[in-house]
């Protein structure tokens, strides 16, 4: 009996012979994660949770606690008073636990709430959680010409298919898959690509470009009209993200709460990720048009937001999953938060203090 994990094999296999016998990695990853029916995104697979013994493979900052989303929240109602806007468009939203939280901190306040999601498995889930909301809340298969509303994205960028760097004897290459008997393995390739920064040092260097998260960043612009976006997800500035010690890159894959870095193993039964170059992400939505609103840590954006008067609220066992999102050494250090919007520029709340813009 074939499983899906074999059709998967099986389709990547095919996708490698008829291009030549050699993907690049981006391909192969967007292959592994969206391939429909089959990809770990496209199939049946429980993702997030709290604990393995869910089902899960990872945690996000809604699944961890509640406060999140309504911390987030007032960021969201400032923005939408701030920009003359009733809407919150939210890609990749998960299980819905973001949505479901902000709903029940503005639903009222709210003309409607749409949804982009390439998964169908998890379309399903957010319609059963957020029925409540009935009409108010929407989903998109595709963009519309304009989008007038407020953004949010909570770890989707890290999701989008990267392309393997890899420098070898000071040459650099492209990192690709081929076919190895019945799984994958690497074959690098020489290239003209470069990171967008000189890589100090003749050591051997692994890293990633994104140029498809660049991409969503411009289509982003070309379709917000009013309104701003803020981008919540791991990763750094260009100079931390190219540093020279940085030498083995960044891609990560999650099964089960526990992480691995290997992608070629395992393929559509884990998630592979790899942190965000918020600098490119910046400067692509810049060239596009946008204004910068503000760069910072999830911890200064949420303290800021009002997190810690939330807390005040909470008992002892809800303080300690919350505190999680500001601790230094969890997400609160290595999850940054990036805004954007068209027209004049503004300061968000989540950006009055501890702003690093300059430092992007």
């Amino acid at each position: 009996m074939t499983t899906p994990t074999d059709a998967l094999i099986h389709h990547i296999h095919q996708q490698i012979t008829a291009a030549g016998g050699w993907l690049g990695f981006d391909r192969f990853m967007e292959l592994a994660l969206y391939t429909p029916g089959l990809g770990y995104y496209a199939g049946g697979l429980r993702k997030l949770g709290r604990m393995p013994e869910d089902g899960s493979d990872f945690v996000t900052a809604p699944e961890l606690s509640p406060v999140f989303g309504q911390v987030l929240a007032a960021q969201v109602r400032e923005a939408l008073d701030a920009t003359g806007t009733e809407e919150v468009w939210e890609f990749g939203a998960g299980s819905g636990a973001l949505a479901e939280q902000v709903l029940g901190e503005l639903g009222s306040s709210l003309r409607r709430y749409t949804i982009v999601d390439l998964s169908g498995e998890l379309r399903a889930r957010q319609q059963e959680r957020l029925a409540p909301w009935g009409d108010k809340v929407a989903w998109a298969e595709r963009l519309p010409a304009a989008i007038e509303g407020v953004v949010v994205g909570n770890e989707v960028l890290d999701a989008m298919p990267v392309q393997l760097l890899h420098r070898v004897g000071g040459i650099w290459h492209e990192r690709g898959v081929v076919a190895a008997g019945d799984g994958f393995a690497w074959e690098d390739r020489p290239t003209d690509l470069r990171p967008p920064v000189e890589i100090e040092g003749g050591h051997d260097y692994l890293t990633e470009i994104h140029a498809q998260a660049e991409a969503f960043m411009r289509t982003l612009a070309a379709h917000l009209k009013r309104g701003a976006a803020f981008l919540i997800d791991y990763g750094f500035g260009e100079d931390e993200y190219y540093h020279p010690q940085r030498h083995m890159g960044t891609v990560m894959c999650h099964r089960a709460h526990r992480a691995d870095d290997d992608p070629l193993a395992d393929v559509g039964q884990k998630d592979i990720t790899a942190h965000v170059n918020f600098t490119a992400m910046a400067v692509a939505a810049q060239d596009a048009g946008l204004h910068v609103l503000g760069y910072t840590s999830q911890a200064r954006f949420l303290l800021n937001c009002g997190l810690l008067q939330k807390m005040e609220l909470l008992t002892l066992v809800q303080r300690v999953p919350t505190a999680k999102l500001i601790l230094e050494h969890e997400m609160g250090e290595l999850f940054k938060v990036l805004a954007v919007a068209p027209g004049e520029p503004w300061t968000p709340m989540g950006f009055a203090q501890g702003d690093r813009t300059h430092r992007l």
